[in-house]
């Protein structure tokens, strides 16, 4: 009868024990499915939450002209739909910063990386739907 009891208290525990981990590796498995889930996007996803801004031109500060165009990739299509109403916003953003600027500033990539990080951050202040992945110069012509 003793026997029997301690094999049956043993045997709960053993099932106890193993029904915890099952748990925990369920548990595990499911969190790290989901970030693995969490992918690049595809260039379709990309286009389709970007916005093309039409050429600029303006004056730098060394008296120099410069024309550029971007496209702001964001994170979703509301955050497209609302920084296309905010156009004339990034529009004065970009000319304020390149009324700024020196030629010196803007020749070579660190100086075009430096300026596309601070649109990035200027424009993504005016966000409410979402924010800005990436701002690319798509065309540049220095005076």
């Amino acid at each position: 009868m003793m026997k029997n009891k301690l094999l049956m208290i043993l045997l709960i525990i053993l099932v106890s024990i193993t029904l915890v981990g099952v748990v925990a590796v369920v548990i595990i498995d499911k969190y790290t499915g989901e970030e693995s889930a969490e992918k690049a996007p595809s260039i379709e996803e990309i286009v389709e939450a970007s916005v093309e801004i039409p050429e600029v031109t303006t004056n730098l500060a060394s008296g120099d002209f410069i024309r550029m165009a971007f496209t702001i990739q964001t994170d979703s299509k509301k955050a497209k739909e609302e920084l296309e109403q905010r156009n004339f916003q990034v529009n004065n953003i970009i000319i304020t910063e390149l009324s700024e600027m020196k030629e010196e500033e803007l020749t070579g990539k660190k100086g075009k990386e430096q300026f596309q990080t601070s649109l990035k951050e200027k424009i993504s202040h005016l966000m409410q739907e979402g924010k800005i992945e990436q701002v690319y110069i798509t065309s540049s012509i220095l005076q």
